[in-house]
């Protein structure tokens, strides 16, 4: 069995469903559950909506309700004929009167909570997963439409809720299981789940990709494929290096390092459950169904001297450097400085540290004049701006001698600060100024793969 996740861009318009229907019935043979994100920009519509019918203003309200139903009546029509689809015609001026009984009740309470956020969030997906499967049993699909919300148990720690893995598994397995043992195609959401008591929640922004990851790991899916609108991972961005090259293969691991350091292709939780279990990932274009795409595997399969995979980046990075007034051993120092940072959320990308000074990057943001008020009652603080931080992400890493010296010789002259190595030794980063990452990427994408030809297995 095989979990295809299915993005916004993938069902955004009427085009774009027939290829995934087309996708979905060539491989028919294969026992699939299909898990659907929202068309593309209705979530952040209908987040929108939640934000603008608090303070009353309803006309604005009601005139992107408008839209979003117009866009999706577009799609039935241009799937179905104006004279037929009447069912998925239904079923999206059904959902969007929903919208706007909520735009009302809201505007006369005059705030939305966290639970009726998600319940008007959830909708995207519903609506798309809907017309999908309509359109899957109008070509002859063998295909039965489920409700995620039924199915992905979480808590109720509204618009980020937790799934419940063995509650979720019993569902799976109960409700899933059997449908799929018949040949027929399940079809369902991402991103949407369900309170033990049957109360709509949301996983978070990104969360088609986990809600697939966990359906295939309780499943014990061959493989989980998540399919977008690019070819696969690639070993630089393509905006900077146009011929930067597709990853074929690569580790967990480095996928992980790679997401959680600017690539955008995966959402950094999506290949935790699949991890766990050992399912491969892979991530494959929607509009070439022919490519290959990338395969992620759960230990690297590389060939011995393939030492690199890519080079990622993170823009808008500051840098915080805390010295301590005492200048001697202080035991409470580090402590004292992490605590500050805890306490008011702020994810820490790498840190530096002695026994009297410690630096870390971070987001820019207004969040960081706060810190540093507090930091400077106790130690010196200087903060550096406008930084980027930069990855080199390869499992080779690990066992490569002479890797930092190929790195750091092609970066010449660059002003470079902050190098580390992850703790998961798969990683190497430093800090350089936000104004020089096009120039940098080039020198070290230059360099580091300068002979990927003889690894035809890794790169396309």
């Amino acid at each position: 069995m095989i979990v295809r996740k299915f993005g916004g861009t993938s069902v955004q318009d009427a085009e774009a469903m027939r290829r995934v229907t087309d996708i979905v019935r060539s491989s028919a043979s294969e026992p699939s559950l299909i898990v659907l994100s929202a068309c593309a920009g209705v979530t952040d519509v209908l987040m929108r909506i939640a934000h603008l019918a608090p303070s009353g203003r309803c006309d604005e309200a009601f005139s992107l309700v408008d839209t979003l139903q117009a866009r999706h009546r577009v799609i039935v029509d241009e799937l179905f004929g104006i004279s037929d689809g009447g069912e998925a015609r239904a079923i999206v001026d059904q959902s969007m009167d929903e919208v706007r009984t909520f735009v009302t009740g809201v505007a006369i309470v005059g705030e939305a909570s966290p639970r009726s956020f998600d319940h008007l969030a959830s909708i995207g997906e519903v609506l798309s997963s809907r017309i999908l499967h309509a359109e899957l049993v109008r070509q002859g699909g063998a295909a039965v439409w489920m409700d995620a919300r039924s199915l992905l148990v979480t808590d109720d720690n509204f618009t980020c809720a937790r799934p419940l893995l063995d509650e979720t598994r019993i569902r799976l397995l109960d409700r899933v299981q059997p449908i799929l043992s018949s040949g027929s195609i399940v079809v369902t959401q991402g991103f949407v789940g369900g309170t033990v008591s049957g109360i709509t929640t949301t996983v978070g922004r990104g969360g088609s990709d986990y809600s697939a990851s966990i359906f295939g790991s309780l499943l014990a899916a061959k493989e989980i494929q998540i399919w977008t609108d690019v070819d696969g991972i690639l070993t630089a961005d393509p905006g900077i290096i146009h011929e930067a090259r597709r990853i074929r293969l690569m580790s967990f691991r480095e996928a992980a390092e790679l997401s959680y350091f600017g690539a955008r292709v995966l959402h950094p939780e999506t290949i935790r459950p699949a991890v766990d279990q050992g399912i491969p990932v892979r991530v494959l274009n929607s509009r070439k169904p022919g490519t290959d795409g990338t395969l992620i595997v759960k230990s690297d399969r590389s060939p011995e001297g393939c030492r690199v995979k890519s080079v990622a980046y993170k823009e808008g990075i500051t840098v915080v450097t805390v010295v301590s007034e005492k200048m001697f051993l202080s035991h409470s120092f580090l402590e004292e400085v992490f605590d500050i940072l805890n306490r008011h959320q702020s994810v820490v990308h790498t840190v530096a540290a002695s026994d009297v000074s410690v630096s870390v990057t971070m987001n820019g943001g207004g969040m960081v004049d706060e810190i540093v008020a507090e930091l400077s009652t106790f130690a010196s603080v200087t903060v550096a701006r406008h930084k980027a931080l930069v990855a080199v992400v390869g499992e080779g890493l690990r066992a490569s001698s002479g890797i930092a010296a190929r790195i750091f010789g092609a970066l010449g002259d660059e002003n470079v600060n902050m190098i580390s190595q992850g703790a998961s030794e798969v990683n190497v980063s430093f800090v350089v100024d936000e104004s020089r990452i096009t120039e940098v990427v080039r020198k070290l994408h230059g360099e580091l793969f300068s002979d990927s030809d003889r690894y035809p297995e890794v790169f396309a």
